[in-house]
């Protein structure tokens, strides 16, 4: 028996915590295994690099182009501030779970909540799919300026100036605003941009410190998903022409080698703004 069907069997809710780049090769193998009113949550953060489209996009795509039209699935999001060490310890922790249809959402938020676990409902996917990628290139960009010795300034400026960075494009993309001062939003960029356990911190803290990016990424057992998503959000930022310009400094540094001293002083000395 395939592995995936021996894991979708019986199964109609279904959480997807494959990386982001792999994600459409086994959202389309799972394809002959989904059950008739599947409900698919995403766990990934990311934006796929080809068609700067988010996980749920993704899924939507491939189910349009399959013979699935019929099966009644819906597809959803979790997204907060959870690291999966803490989250496995039973530390308290809350998340927010979105579908487009509310009524799906409460479902699933009443089956994944327990004591230690706190789930909130939201109908907002796009809001909380762009917070969630966009977040961890914030995170890299707060472990650079760690990585160069600055301080709690520089790292509280960051995390406002980065979260106004995604709220502009997620407007644009017709996100819910509140969304950003969420769980999905300000509650994982603080723990992303500040946690030891955060992959794309450490990657920042790295290339702060003058390490190459071959060498980091050689040196860390698991993906940071920041990496990637700096590229296709960049590409997304320039396709909607949408300013982001720590955005741009992150994707300097990791694509074009830019000395990463040079790139916080090149942030600071931008044109001066009302804000």
């Amino acid at each position: 028996v395939h592995h995936l069907e021996r894991a979708l069997q019986g199964s109609t809710i279904i959480v997807m915590a494959v990386p982001s780049h792999a994600y459409r090769q086994v959202f389309v193998e799972m394809i002959p295994y989904l059950e008739q009113n599947s409900r698919i949550v995403s766990a990934v953060k990311g934006i796929e690099n080809s068609t700067l489209l988010t996980m749920t996009e993704v899924m939507a795509e491939v189910l349009a182009k399959s013979v699935l039209k019929e099966k009644k699935i819906e597809l959803g999001v979790v997204s907060g501030p959870s690291f999966a060490k803490e989250v496995a310890e039973e530390v308290p922790t809350a998340v927010t779970i979105g579908f487009h249809n509310l009524a799906t959402a409460k479902e699933i938020q009443r089956i994944f909540g327990t004591d230690f676990f706190r789930v909130y409902a939201s109908q907002d996917v796009i809001g909380l799919e762009i917070s969630a990628a966009l977040k961890n290139i914030i995170a890299i960009a707060t472990g650079v300026c760690d990585g160069l010795g600055y301080g709690l300034n520089t790292r509280a400026a960051l995390i406002t100036r980065g979260l106004a960075e995604i709220q502009r494009l997620g407007i644009v993309l017709h996100a819910d605003p509140a969304t950003f001062s969420g769980l999905s939003g300000l509650g994982d960029l603080l723990l992303t941009c500040t946690g030891d356990l955060s992959r794309n911190r450490t990657v920042g803290l790295k290339l702060g410190q003058g390490k190459k990016l071959d060498q980091i990424k050689k040196e860390m057992s698991m993906i940071a998903e920041g990496i990637k998503t700096t590229q296709s959000a960049y590409d997304l930022a320039r396709k909607m022409n949408i300013e982001m310009p720590i955005l741009e400094q992150v994707y300097n540094i990791i694509y074009r080698d830019k000395n990463c001293s040079e790139a916080v002083r090149d942030l600071l000395n931008r044109e001066l703004k009302v804000e």
